[in-house]
């Protein structure tokens, strides 16, 4: 197994800045112990500037380019 990185999301309720600040704390601990682990996916349409400025080379941006998918009920 070789491991590429990392994928993470804010969680519900929490500031962006907050969410990723605390991920780059987690992703510095993961690569001291894993340095080949250069790839950090996180951010989304909504949020993904604030992801890149923390540390993201990769986001996910489905809402932005396809739109809004319809609540589940």
């Amino acid at each position: 197994l070789r491991l590429a990185g990392l994928m993470a999301v804010a969680p519900l309720g929490w500031e962006p800045d907050r969410a990723f600040a605390r991920l780059a704390e987690v992703v510095a601990r993961f690569r001291a112990d894993h340095p080949e682990a250069t790839v950090l996916s996180a951010g989304m349409s909504g949020d993904l500037e604030i992801a890149i400025e923390y540390g993201a080379t990769h986001v996910r941006v489905g809402s932005a380019l396809l739109g809004m998918r319809s609540t589940l009920r």
